[in-house]
């Protein structure tokens, strides 16, 4: 569809006159006229208008959500609007709370003819912002403001102004690695994953690591992170201001993984604010980094979902777009010096990734470096990145800037034939597949040359094989780019030595002390898990469940020897349940936070001790309120001994037993971290504690009699037994006496301690492992 736009123009009466059109043409206005004419093929138009002696600044949204920012470099400039005839060049202001929709026959009459677009109605959105529009053109789709990541409107309103993002100093680091090479061994054959990787970034730059699915990226950034983990053996030099890595950077370091690692049961503000609260300095007050956290959500357009929780699953929240940011928001909280993040667009549509790209150079241009990864961009992105690394089978392909990859690879030999994504091209370069691409002459020839001897071979089988073209990509690289690209690692840093050592402090810096580590992590996991303790599903079974046991055993009579029996196998059944239920609860603990705690401690959010403590112990009140339900139901529906004594004895009892049962749990979870695992071996464990618990089997053999000692089952049922009986009677208890019940006491006091420690020594082992 044709188009035509001319610039706006001033007239004798100080009018200026911008029009929009679609779908057909009108002939220009003469010189003299005071018009200017802009059209084009849009859904819906946009029109900015306002007095010259105006200076108030409004917003209005469009019926898709989009708006057009009219905005010069001068504040307090004029805007001037649509004029309602051409022979009349007064100004008229327009403003509603909703959208002005002009029809088409108000324009018909005014002389202007403009089309409606398809189905949609022609909607005006008037915008007042105070600033003069640049009279050399409209701006373009990729410059305007990033929409979000759903249909509705604009995240922040127009006419609000967004505070700048970490606008105080901080310490550049400029990062630089040398023929870094990591390698693991598969069936103990040593296989290379990255081969010879050199470059560099610089403070206000976002180098882009590109490359097909294994190439590699992920494990790159995890080396220039500091992050990497597991058995490979790590070769090459990595300096950030010509020093080496040490645990002081992980204070300077923002690391935002590919999978989206937060609480479900967390809304946004919580979950950044108790970042904030955790890793901030301790010189900042609460309210100072409760501020920060509000200058974090406006700046990333999270205001409307800040109250939203974040969700999973099986738990409805905000959307991909919105995660992904409060990832990020996770990270650029502490003003980091260098960003990494594992792609961050992945999953996400165009819109959206390129509102998180123009974001990360939002960051950069603050003096910071970032790196990430990314699969593959779209061409808007793809011009978005300073600096490129193109890694193909663990090889780098090409290292530089990316605006000028395509004349490289265009230098080289590979062209291609049709128009296509910059980015497109690099990745089918780095896969091998030469289709619609110019195949160069020297690797044609090689592949004749390889094929001569072959007489039933066509000229169509000539096509280049994939290890041939990355073997001619490498190459050329090689011969090319990489020795100049190393030299320029030589080239002495802009800044001077005391700024190079401030990085290289071995002392590591919390932003809190132990106890508000422990304060904090304690409220969180309050909050994160009353929503799955407190749920009705849980509620219901225990009610359920302990109205059954009251209605089996209503008003149980111990008289005699069979309602004694009776009546101790409901209690032998209390000590089971409480024994089996925290013990399933707990398991899950530690293996479905393990990737959250692995994050945190990378980022040296908190010392593991704090951790550890704050996560038992903010179970308790959850775990504990369950228990006092059934047993009010129960107790009294049974007709166990009815005196306030007795009832909170045998309280006090499921208590303990409650707690060395969860103290269970969390060790085979710890020791293990796997679900599948911790599940099987404590279906085992808590089998054969219930089989040695005394009920069932009265003999116990000898070689195995020591098997009841270490069971909580054995402990709480004579425990029980000893508050609602005096003295037991001795059909219900083995050969074992049962004294005054302080060594059933101590005995679980042991199991509650020693399970716990046995918990926080295998997750301390896993951690030193990891690292």
């Amino acid at each position: 569809m044709e188009s035509i736009m001319e610039k706006p123009m001033m007239d004798t009466g100080g009018g200026m006159i911008e029009r929009t059109k679609s779908d057909q043409l009108a002939p220009p206005p003469p010189p003299s006229s005071a018009q200017s004419l802009s059209r084009t093929a849009s859904a819906e138009t946009v029109l900015s208008t306002a007095d010259v002696t105006t200076t108030t600044s409004l917003s209005r949204k469009s019926s898709f959500g989009k708006r057009s920012a009219s905005g010069g470099a001068g504040a307090g400039g004029n805007s001037h609007g649509y004029s309602s005839s051409n022979n009349n060049n007064s100004h008229i202001r327009k403003s509603r709370s909703a959208q002005l929709k002009l029809e088409m026959e108000d324009l018909v009459s005014s002389g202007a003819a403009l089309s409606r677009a398809s189905s949609a109605s022609l909607g005006f959105s008037f915008t007042f912002t105070g600033f003069t529009p640049p009279p050399q053109d409209t701006m373009s789709s990729a410059e305007l403001h990033p929409f979000s990541d759903d249909d509705n409107t604009m995240d922040i309103e127009a006419g609000t102004p967004r505070k700048k993002l970490m606008t105080e100093p901080t310490l550049p680091i400029y990062l630089k690695f040398a023929e870094v090479k990591y390698k693991v061994a598969v069936k103990g054959t040593p296989r290379e994953i990255l081969s010879g990787i050199s470059g560099s970034a610089a403070p206000g730059e976002v180098l882009a690591l590109m490359g097909p699915s294994g190439s590699g990226k992920t494990t790159l950034l995890s080396i220039l992170g500091g992050r990497v983990a597991g058995p490979g053996d790590v070769e090459g030099c990595v300096s950030y201001n010509d020093e080496p890595y040490c645990k002081s950077l992980n204070r300077r370091i923002g690391f935002v993984t590919q999978d989206d690692v937060l609480f479900t049961h967390l809304t946004v503000k919580e979950t950044l604010t108790y970042a904030a609260l955790l890793r901030l300095p301790r010189t900042m007050t609460r309210q100072e980094k409760e501020e920060r956290t509000i200058d974090i959500i406006y700046e990333l357009g999270l205001e409307r979902c800040q109250d939203t929780m974040i969700g999973g699953s099986f738990v409805r929240g905000v959307s991909g777009g919105e995660r992904k940011r409060v990832c990020i928001g996770n990270e650029i909280i502490i003003n980091p010096s260098l960003l990494f993040l594992d792609e961050p667009t992945s999953g996400l549509d165009s819109t959206t990734a390129l509102r998180i790209i123009q974001l990360l150079h939002d960051i950069a241009e603050d003096g910071k470096t970032v790196i990430t990864t990314i699969h593959q961009p779209s061409s808007r992105l793809f011009h978005k990145f300073d600096k490129l690394i193109l890694l193909g089978r663990g090889s780098l392909l090409y290292f530089g800037k990316a605006s000028e990859a395509m004349p490289y690879f265009q230098s080289i030999g590979c062209t291609p034939l049709i128009a296509m994504n910059p980015a497109e091209f690099l990745l089918d370069l780095a896969n091998g597949n030469t289709t619609d691409v110019s195949v160069p002459s020297e690797l044609d020839d090689k592949v004749h040359m390889e094929n001569q001897n072959l007489q039933t071979n066509t000229k169509n089988d000539y096509k280049p094989s994939a290890q041939d073209v990355h073997e001619y990509l490498v190459d050329a690289y090689e011969n090319r780019v990489a020795y100049k690209a190393k030299k320029q690692l030589l080239d002495p840093l802009p800044i001077s030595d005391d700024m190079k050592t401030t990085i290289t402090s071995s002392k590591r810096e919390w932003g809190t002390s132990w106890w508000q580590q422990y304060s904090i992590l304690f409220c969180r996991g309050i909050k994160e898990r009353r929503h799955d303790y407190l749920s009705w599903m849980r509620i219901t079974q225990v009610i359920a469940t302990s109205v059954i046991l009251g209605l089996l055993w209503w008003h149980s009579d111990p008289s005699t020897p069979k309602g004694l029996q009776d009546q101790a196998g409901l209690l032998f059944f209390i000590a089971v349940f409480w024994g089996f239920f925290p013990v399933f609860t707990a398991i899950f603990t530690f293996p479905q936070e393990r990737a959250m705690l692995n994050k945190e401690r990378a980022a040296d959010m908190y010392k593991l001790s704090a951790y550890f403590l704050a996560r038992t112990t903010s179970d308790l009140p959850l775990d504990l309120f369950l228990p006092v339900i059934f047993m009010v139901i129960v107790y009294f529906m049974a007709g166990l001994k009815a005196t306030a004594a007795h009832f909170f004895l045998s309280m006090l009892t499921v208590f303990l037993s409650i707690i060395a049962a969860q103290g269970l749990g969390l060790a085979i979870g710890a020791s293990l971290l796997d679900i599948k695992k911790a599940t099987t071996l404590a279906s085992v464990t808590v089998m054969t504690f219930m089989l040695a618990g005394g009920f069932f089997v009265k003999k116990v053999p000898p070689f195995i009699s020591w098997l009841r000692y270490l069971s909580f089952n054995y402990h709480t049922y004579r425990l029980l037994l000893k508050v609602q009986y005096h003295p037991v009677p001795d059909i219900l208890i083995n050969a074992i006496p049962l004294d005054n019940g302080v060594t059933e006491v101590v005995a679980l006091v042991a199991m509650i301690i020693g399970y716990r420690v046995l918990a926080y020594m295998s997750l301390r082992r896993t951690k030193t492992s990891a690292s």
